[in-house]
């Protein structure tokens, strides 16, 4: 069955671009509604934003939403994947500026919210859409494809010359609360070069070593140093899973992402909705909603955080 949260949630953060605070609800909502922002500050102009991929307007440091009104919002990718993860399909996020809170720079706050607000199930089947035809793309040294599979997996490859992240590979099933357990605490991740680039220019403002993984060659910066060993390939993960899930409704299918990020994955999802053939969307029976990531998640996998 499709779900919601139960109860709202209500967050206060830091916008990861502009350094200021940002305020987040996560509202229940009925069946078939599917995933929408509401920018609580704007009036006049649609302030509503669907979460989906046609509406992706910028992918340079983080995934950003917009409508044709110019309303937008910034930095989806991590509540994305918190509520994919968590199985919740329809839900309104009302903020009151232009970006997502960015948190510890992982999906770990949203998720432990969510699941404490727990989830819902609605009256009304899950649709997903399954890959029935490989799709890929490369982009100057980056590769993305996805083919068919009963439920979604995810392999990832990064390869960075710093020490500290090198070349790190992981292949995961994210059915049964894998993302709950194995993803949602990782953060992101970014050289010191580039931080000192990005503030010169302005960007990044609230970015810091509270929301980041920050690498100088062999050194992480951040103290308290990293959660898991491979953290920066998981991290990339999460960026994948919330990335695909404005597909629209949950993906059946095999992604796979090597040196990939925001903007090849968003092309990937444009190009399979562009191949008619390459996909269709079902109503799952009981065997496959049971696969579908966040399907069963409880507030104790929450001690199971790996």
């Amino acid at each position: 069955m499709q779900t919601t949260i139960k109860t709202a949630i209500s967050l206060i953060g830091t916008g990861l671009h502009s350094g200021r605070p940002a305020r987040l609800r996560i509202l229940p909502a009925s069946a078939e509604y599917g995933i929408w922002f509401r920018r609580v500050d704007v009036s006049g102009r649609d302030n509503l934003i669907a979460a989906r991929y046609d509406n992706v307007a910028d992918t340079r440091l983080s995934t950003n939403l917009s409508n044709q009104d110019g309303v937008s919002v910034s930095t989806v990718e991590h509540l994305m994947a918190a509520l994919a993860g968590c199985g919740v399909h329809n839900a309104l996020i009302e903020v009151d500026g232009p970006e997502v809170p960015i948190m510890d720079g992982s999906s770990d706050r949203f998720v432990r919210e969510i699941l404490v607000a727990g989830v819902q199930e609605l009256q009304a089947p899950v649709r997903a859409i399954r890959v029935l035809r490989r799709v890929e793309l490369t982009i100057d040294n980056v590769e993305v494809s996805i083919e068919p599979c009963d439920g979604l997996e995810i392999d990832f490859s990064i390869d960075f010359p710093d020490a500290a992240i090198g070349r790190q590979t992981k292949h995961m099933n994210m059915a049964n609360g894998a993302f709950v357990r194995e993803l949602c605490n990782s953060r992101t991740f970014c050289r010191k070069a580039d931080v000192d680039w990005m503030l010169s220019q302005g960007l990044g403002l609230g970015g810091n070593l509270n929301n980041a993984l920050v690498v100088d060659g062999e050194a992480v910066l951040t103290p308290g140093g990293l959660r898991h060993e491979d953290e920066f390939v998981r991290h990339k993960m999460l960026d994948a899973l919330g990335d695909l899930s404005l597909a629209g409704a949950p993906v059946l299918g095999h992604y796979r992402g090597v040196r990939a990020g925001h903007a090849s994955t968003n092309a990937l999802l444009r190009k399979l909705f562009a191949t008619p053939m390459a996909y269709e969307m079902i109503v799952c029976d009981e065997a496959t909603a049971h696969r579908l990531p966040g399907a069963g998640v409880t507030r104790q996998d929450l001690s199971r955080v790996a």
